[in-house]
């Protein structure tokens, strides 16, 4: 592949790029995460990747109550009287309030980036991966949501001889996935039920996409490796695993399933954004013993499997 047939100006929107990780593909990783996202997870930990567009943040904890953002802010959309801050409805994301704002309580969420920019960062690690036979992931957020600026990045990686994978909800186009899966190693492929009904009360979308898309990934011959976070009150029961690992054993190409526990490390960030927490507060991270009880049910069926990410 000529780099000439890679458009290095393409651009995406881009909310973090998180170096040296060793739990999202093989070796030591770069992870680009990718803004947008199709689903809405109640539990969803980055809720700051769900919006496509750039939006700020507000974290009351390093506000020193200056009030140079509203001196800042053009339109009116700073109001005092809120514990967020922000006035989302006449909110522009502009990033003005920002600039006033030196103990950082403001920050902006996403920043738009080329193909180019993203690969200049890449390369800073390149010692590590070829030490380690890493390479680039591809998360979010959905990527496939940045269809084009995916394909790019990836036609880009694939240039400097990476290995690449893909962190994905698989809730895409047929046409998408036709187009990325080429240039994908490894697929990091979610699935958090395979009942229908119950993916939409808790996702706000049915899974049928994702279903169908699995199958695909699979005929086209990319490495998967199946990753379920285990929710209570959703998907935390033997039944529920069950039903996934026996549909992840007909699939080509699984090499082991991830069973990740629920965790609350992202509540803080729904206040930073203005959104609400729709998981109860209650729920607890599952114990390591029922974990690993879920583990032994996906093994009994032939599957590989590990708890937390590998």
């Amino acid at each position: 592949m000529l780099k000439d047939e890679i458009n290095y100006n393409e651009k995406g929107i881009i909310f973090n790029i998180q170096r040296f990780s060793v739990n999202d593909g093989p070796g030591v990783r770069t992870i680009v995460f990718l803004k947008g996202c199709p689903l809405s997870c109640r539990w969803c930990s980055n809720p700051e990747s769900q919006n496509t567009y750039k939006e700020v943040m507000f974290n009351i904890k390093n506000c020193t109550g200056c009030h140079k953002c509203g001196e800042s802010c053009k339109i009116h959309a700073i109001d005092f009287n809120l514990d967020c801050r922000i006035d989302r409805d006449k909110c522009i994301n502009c990033g003005e309030c920002i600039e006033s704002c030196y103990p950082g309580a403001l920050v902006m969420s996403g920043e738009e980036m080329s193909v180019n920019k993203v690969i200049e960062e890449v390369k800073k690690d390149s010692i590590q991966f070829r030490h380690s036979n890493g390479g680039v992931t591809l998360s979010g957020g959905e990527p496939l949501m940045q269809p084009k600026f995916a394909l790019e990045l990836l036609k880009a990686c694939k240039a400097m001889g990476l290995h690449t994978t893909i962190e994905t909800t698989g809730y895409s186009s047929k046409d998408v996935v036709d187009e990325i899966m080429p240039w994908v190693d490894l697929v990091l492929l979610d699935i958090k039920t395979t009942d229908s009904a119950k993916h939409l009360e808790y996702i706000g979308k049915s899974n049928e996409i994702i279903l169908e898309n699995a199958k695909k990934i699979s005929e086209l011959g990319v490495d998967i490796i199946i990753r379920v976070p285990v929710i209570p009150g959703f998907n935390a029961d033997s039944e529920s695993i069950k039903h996934i690992a026996e549909f992840a054993r007909c699939l080509k190409k699984v090499n082991e399933v991830n069973l990740l526990p629920y965790h609350k490390l992202g509540v803080n960030k729904y206040e930073c954004i203005g959104k609400d927490y729709k998981m109860k507060n209650e729920l607890n991270t599952p114990s390591d013993e029922f974990m690993l009880e879920l583990k032994e049910i996906v093994e009994d069926l032939g599957l590989k499997c590990n708890v937390g990410a590998h």
